[in-house]
């Protein structure tokens, strides 16, 4: 083979073509490194209800160094989804100078707690908001059922016409619920069987409660055939 002129010319032809080959590689990667594509501009591609322009340039603020073909868009996207109402954030490039950012973020259902809020997946984050919003309080890692018990149950009180003000799931996962009007409704742990004594009790209502002219403490729904109603009113006096 090496005694074959025509065999060493088409290797030597490979050879120089490889060579050239990684030379325009490595130069091309040195031109794109030396800063004459410089980034410009960020472009929104819908501006989001919370999150702010400075909000968003404090985010990024040193992680698009270098130009147009340099910044890391997944450490820009990383850092953007940190700020408190971005739920996902997708970042492109747009030649010759631009990066265009579109945010989705966290829509409030409810409260958790004293600190965070549930999105509409179930999600708990954290943020603030002056919106008037249904309390969720449970164990940690419970936003999710807590949420989903929550439209449930909201679902079977609904003829009643009184919103469900808060849902409670103990630390021994035993449902609570307070309505609107200051009524306290104790379910006990199984979901599917609350929602039957929900039903029971909406059932029932019209010809109970409702003709009680008093304030309603509590009703513990906790009975096979029936409910307890607690009525300070009719609650003997403190024995001092």
């Amino acid at each position: 083979m090496w005694d074959n002129p025509r065999v060493l010319n088409l290797l030597a032809g490979m050879l120089i073509g490889v060579a050239l080959l990684a030379f325009a590689a490595v130069g091309t990667f040195k031109l794109l490194r030396a800063g004459l594509f410089p980034l410009r501009e960020i472009v929104l591609s819908a501006p989001p209800p919370h999150t702010t322009r400075a909000q968003i340039e404090e985010a990024v603020r040193g992680r698009i160094a270098g130009d147009f073909f340099a910044v890391d868009l997944r450490e820009v996207r990383t850092a953007l989804e940190q700020l408190p109402w971005v739920r996902r954030a997708s970042i492109r490039r747009m030649w010759p100078d631009r990066l265009e950012v579109a945010l989705e973020e966290h829509v409030a259902f409810a409260r958790w707690g004293d600190d965070a809020l549930v999105n509409t997946y179930g999600e708990k984050f954290s943020a603030a908001t002056a919106e008037k919003l249904p309390l969720f309080i449970g164990p940690p890692g419970t936003e999710k059922e807590v949420a989903r018990e929550y439209a449930r149950f909201s679902s079977e009180l609904s003829p009643l016409g009184i919103p469900v003000e808060r849902v409670v799931l103990t630390a021994r996962f035993a449902w609570q619920l307070r309505l609107a009007d200051g009524l306290n409704l104790m379910l006990g742990r199984d979901p599917q069987v609350a929602e039957e004594r929900l039903r029971r009790f909406v059932g029932a209502y019209e010809s109970t409660l409702k003709k009680i002219a008093r304030r309603h403490e509590y009703v513990d729904l906790r009975y096979p055939n029936g409910f307890a109603l607690r009525i300070p009113d009719l609650l003997p006096p403190a024995k001092g």
